[in-house]
């Protein structure tokens, strides 16, 4: 009786897909560097002061400050009392009454219906006829999330089925953000890899969109197709021709559509300009406006906002088989409902103030700022990276990260190897112990065969970024010279 009974769930007897879940972005550089932190805390001498989490897109982590509006309407929401305060502009105070009208109790506290409240999902649909010029979106196609990634999970798993030879194969590009391949382990889905052209600032190619098709189809179903554009973490952005011709492609093999675009706002590069997914199809015309299904994401984390822990987001469903929408509003009433605050955050930013209103000019003043000092630290990052012997960084076009290559000695390769790491994983390591900058390797994201790479966000404000860059390009010059 006194003997230890064995666990129930142990490694051996838990979900073996979770087992296979890995998520870069999060990985055990980010738990080195939460180490390194506690360390400097306790008052052990590093060669650096602080630890520089240049890791995730985490806008406001990185001192960017919230947009006033945004802020000013969700504090009248969760204190309504604040609601007679002077201290904030009349079009505040009004837009806060019209969403706790619609919430339950006329509070944020209660739940909302499964797929987000009413009215936030009329004025995401309104805010996708502004930007589309026009083109008209339906809320009932509207599902508002707990971020982009819960909507992604969300979609995948409707399309997961099959086993063998007939198991889901998605396609994904490479590099890609690891919530893919990570929901496609959990799922046990076939995660279908396509590469982007590296030596074309990151293209997508619809040949080797083919090429992967055509190799998947032996081993599994291909049946959906990823794309994420702007990219992350490539930076690159997609033209209208390549869109189109993606567009033609998936509906000629009968794949769906998903489009990952939470990033529409962080577009930098002279020449490039974002284009939905959604304007392009329907512009397109029958066939392709009628049948071709899509899923396209959008996401308050990202863009001027910044706002990741409010986790608002949404996704807009087209050419849905009406069933299969509503066996997608069963699963998303499962989780009850996103949260109401990330929701009403949500409705400032897909109806944001017009020029009638007094807020208006300072809301434009702070989201130009935010915009425009991404773009000169998107130009600054490129530059410094290619300045330096042995990296090279192709244009940040959008998003906000970086994702330079990185000549790496053989006998470091070697080593890393001995060490049983990645390569660009040793090489982040040491770069975090030395300096306290914390990056992703490339093997996080996927890249090709004898190529390396890091991730890195270009939020730290200026005065950071720019000794951080050169930090980092010193380490790999002293690291290579080290191993050679």
């Amino acid at each position: 009786m006194n003997g230890l009974k064995e666990k129930v769930l142990t490694l051996d007897t838990m979900n073996p897909c979770v087992r296979r879940v890995e998520y870069a972005v999060r990985g055990p550089i980010v738990l080195r560097a939460l180490e390194l932190e506690q360390e400097l805390r306790q008052g052990v001498k590093k060669p650096f002061t602080e630890v520089v989490r240049a890791n995730i897109g985490d806008a406001q982590a990185m001192g960017q400050k919230p947009i006033t509006f945004l802020r000013q309407v969700l504090a009248l929401c969760v204190h309504p009392d604040l609601l007679n305060s002077p201290d904030f502009p009349e079009d505040a105070r009004r837009r806060a009454e019209r969403i706790l009208q619609a919430c339950g109790g006329h509070s944020l506290g209660a739940y909302s219906v499964s797929s987000g409240i009413q009215l936030i999902r009329e004025d995401a649909a309104r805010y996708i006829e502004r930007r589309d010029g026009g083109i008209p979106a339906d809320p009932n196609n509207i599902f508002l999330s707990t971020g982009a990634s819960d909507a992604i999970v969300t979609v995948l798993k409707l399309l997961v089925a099959g086993e063998g030879p007939t198991r889901t194969g998605v396609l994904i590009p490479i590099p890609q953000y690891p919530l893919y391949s990570a929901a496609l382990a959990e799922l046990d889905a076939v995660q279908v890899d396509y590469y982007l052209d590296e030596e074309r600032a990151w293209a997508l190619d619809v040949a080797e969109l083919r090429r992967a098709l055509c190799q998947a189809r032996g081993h599994c179903c291909p049946r959906a197709l990823c794309i994420i554009n702007p990219g992350n973490p490539t930076g690159q952005v997609q033209a209208r021709e390549c869109i189109e011709a993606v567009i033609r492609f998936a509906f000629e093999e009968r794949l769906f559509l998903m489009a990952d675009e939470v990033y529409q706002d962080n577009v930098y590069a002279e020449g490039s300009r974002f284009h939905s997914f959604k304007k392009v199809l329907m512009e397109m015309g029958p066939p392709y406006a009628t049948q071709q299904e899509l899923a396209s994401f959008h996401s308050v984390s990202k863009g001027y906002m910044g706002e990741c822990g409010f986790r608002g987001g949404y996704v807009e469903v087209v050419n849905m088989d009406p069933a299969v929408q509503q066996q997608m509003q069963k699963l998303m009433s499962v989780r009850l409902c996103p949260p109401v605050p990330g929701q009403a955050l949500l409705h400032t930013v897909v109806s944001p103030p017009t020029p009638s209103d007094p807020s208006f000019a300072q809301f434009q003043a702070e989201r130009q700022a935010v915009l425009a000092e991404l773009a000169a630290k998107a130009k600054l990052t490129e530059q410094v990276f290619n300045e330096a012997p042995g990296i090279r960084c192709n244009p940040v076009q959008g998003a906000m990260y970086a994702f330079p290559r990185v000549q790496l000695p053989p006998r470091a390769v070697q080593h890393a190897q001995e060490l049983g790491l990645a390569p660009d994983m040793f090489f982040c390591m040491r770069l975090l112990e030395e300096t306290g900058i914390c990056v992703v390797p490339g093997s996080g994201f996927g890249q090709r065969e004898g190529t390396y790479h890091f991730r890195m966000t270009i939020l730290p404000p200026m005065e950071k970024l720019r000794p951080l860059l050169e930090t980092l390009s010193q380490f790999h010059a002293k690291f290579t010279r080290e191993y050679s």
